[in-house]
């Protein structure tokens, strides 16, 4: 009898195995929980690394691009201080040059900056430019060169003035030109200010149509989406062949016109990134330079075989 009770008591332990509510049904139940709580826990990790290293990579663009045009700038004083050395006139006690080498000025030597940069040679071929500039006195006011502003914020603001004047058609100055940016392009225009014409007239557009292909757009989106200023469109309608066609707010063309500008910078020439970026910004470009005014929507095609005024 003990022995067939014992059995019995083996016997209702594996019952309660097939039972649902503390069998294995239940157990396995509690194991896909887990598991799911593990990888929201996971996937929430994980998209704040990716925010995070976002954060840092564009950082790091801007601080590589704003030591690009530190440098420019420096290189452009040392070609305007060979150019203006020749011309002072001479010092009572000799050439130009003479006075300087006996009392230098260690604060003024524009070769130490650009030495830091890896530019030895550049920085020996001037030793003592800059300290005979400061000795001479006024001699930029008098070749008619006007002086570089001396923060960032003079300079911003001069910027702002000649994106300003450009846009209402004005105009700017040669002087205020230089001063807002030494960097112009062949033509003699700056293309600083003509980027922020650009943004200026992109402000004003209430709605641009974009049609191009989805790995294209694709592409645009995951470029401006980290943007204050970009919206993700309400809809992207499939067309023929792979293309897509979206309509955009002037807003969030702001913001992909800036990335697109940034982007066509500081990615590497002959790269994907860096054909992307320029042809899609010159379409935009040459879209919003015809702008009339007349309320017509804006029509930018990543295609050249397609028409950019066909009626489909």
């Amino acid at each position: 009898m003990k022995e067939l009770e014992a059995i019995r008591l083996q016997l209702a332990r594996l019952d309660r195995l097939e039972d649902p509510t503390v069998g294995l049904t239940a157990l396995h139940g509690d194991v896909a929980q887990s598991r799911l709580k593990i990888l929201e826990q996971l996937q929430g990790g994980v998209t704040g690394l990716r925010e995070e290293n976002r954060e840092v990579r564009r950082r790091q663009d801007r601080m590589i691009s704003d030591l690009n045009e530190t440098r420019g700038e420096l290189r452009q004083l040392l070609d305007l201080i060979d150019v203006l050395q020749p011309t002072a006139p001479e010092r009572p006690n000799g050439t130009p040059g003479e006075g300087t080498q006996a009392r230098p000025e260690p604060t003024a030597q524009p070769p130490e900056p650009e030495a830091g940069y890896g530019s030895s040679a550049s920085a020996e071929s001037h030793p003592s430019v800059s300290t005979g500039t400061a000795s001479q006195g006024g001699t930029m006011d008098n070749t008619g060169h006007p002086p570089q502003p001396e923060t960032g914020e003079d300079q911003d603001l001069v910027l702002k003035c000649a994106i300003e004047a450009a846009y209402q058609g004005t105009g700017t100055s040669p002087g205020q030109q230089s001063a807002a940016t030494p960097q112009t392009s062949v033509g003699g225009e700056d293309p600083q200010v003509a980027h922020g014409v650009l943004l200026l007239k992109a402000a004003g557009v209430a709605s641009a149509e974009l049609i191009a292909h989805r790995d294209t757009w694709e592409w645009l989106t995951a470029l401006a989406v980290d943007h204050s200023h970009f919206r993700t469109p309400p809809s992207v309608e499939d067309i023929k062949e792979g293309r897509v066609q979206t309509v955009l707010s002037g807003r969030s063309l702001i913001a992909l016109l800036i990335e697109l500008w940034n982007t066509r910078s500081t990615a590497t020439p002959l790269q994907g990134d860096w054909a992307l970026a320029m042809t899609t910004y010159n379409r935009i470009a040459a879209e919003l330079t015809d702008v009339t005014g007349q309320g017509e929507t804006i029509r930018i095609v990543l295609d050249d075989g397609l028409p950019a005024e066909s009626g489909d």
